[in-house]
């Protein structure tokens, strides 16, 4: 079935929806399901439209029996609770939820253009303005949740989204965390662990920031810094920071400071995420408004 978009003025309109959500259960019925938009581990996503406000979402679809086998029904619940009291430009929204005998399903905000993972894949690395204007609106989410005291703790290509207009948003929070104190579980993605969590020492927010210093090396030279054949090399280069800039492709001294700043394996002293939008790097290259126009 083919579904038609939705003028971005009606962003706003599934909100009340989903406070109505509270007095009426949802149910598959209120939706038209259109085309699937991917699959996960645990299901898939499709494009759906809310029937009685015309709102095109994607409704995420979870196998219940797959989230038991996995023992990851509180992870979702936490990954529930977390994304739906977020309310920022650069992260998607989570409007409501709803589920029957056998699913679960999310009904989360549409990113018309998709995943950045395949962006990034397509164009081997990003320029300087379109890496900076993405690290910048990063940064501003990860803030945003650092103020509602909330980690991450994985930030990768594969989480984020990119929205109708171009602008990022950060879109998978099933590793996050609510926390007023530090952490010691071990979460996220190899390549983009820093030292504290290989080292399964206590951890803070500043894990957001390394992750970051690592994905924009990523989006500059199209792999992550530490990566390595085996397991045992990426902790090894992780843990000593053994961060090189290959010749290929050309980035900038500003751009590597930057990224310097960043990968510290000191967590106290990487470069807080309010200075990072200070950077010259940032000033002089990141579009302001958050979006990258070609």
């Amino acid at each position: 079935m083919a579904i038609a978009e939705t003028h971005p003025q009606q962003q706003e309109k599934v909100s009340s929806e989903a406070s109505a959500a509270e007095k009426k259960r949802w149910t598959l019925g209120d939706f038209d399901i259109g085309k699937p938009l991917g699959r996960g581990k645990f299901g898939h996503v499709y494009l759906a439209r809310e029937k009685r406000s015309n709102h095109i979402v994607a409704l995420k679809v979870l196998f219940k029996s797959q989230l038991q086998q996995s023992q990851v029904e509180h992870q979702l619940r936490r990954e529930v609770e977390i994304q739906s009291h977020l309310r920022h430009p650069n992260i998607l929204r989570l409007y409501g939820y709803f589920y029957d005998q056998k699913r679960v399903y999310l009904i989360l905000e549409y990113a018309a253009k998709g995943e950045l993972y395949k962006e990034l894949q397509k164009c081997k690395y990003f320029s300087e303005r379109r890496a900076a204007t993405y690290v910048a609106s990063l940064a501003r989410a990860l803030i945003y949740c650092h103020g509602k005291h909330v980690i991450h703790r994985d930030i990768k290509p594969e989480n984020l989204l990119i929205g109708a207009q171009g602008e990022l948003k950060i879109a998978d929070f099933g590793w996050s965390v609510h926390t007023f104190n530090r952490r010691r579980t071990m979460c996220g993605t190899l390549d983009y662990l820093p030292p504290e969590m290989v080292e399964n020492v206590e951890h803070d927010a500043s894990v957001d920031i390394w992750s970051l210093g690592v994905l924009s090396y990523e989006f500059l030279y199209g792999v992550p810094p530490f990566e390595a054949k085996e397991h045992s090399d990426t902790y090894r280069r992780i843990m000593q920071v053994d961060l090189k800039f290959p010749p290929k492709p050309i980035v900038s001294s500003a751009a590597k400071d930057l990224i310097s700043q960043m990968l510290v394996k000191d967590s106290s002293q990487r470069l807080p995420l309010h200075k990072l939008l200070e950077h010259p790097w940032i000033v002089q290259n990141a579009d302001p408004s958050g979006i990258y126009r070609a």
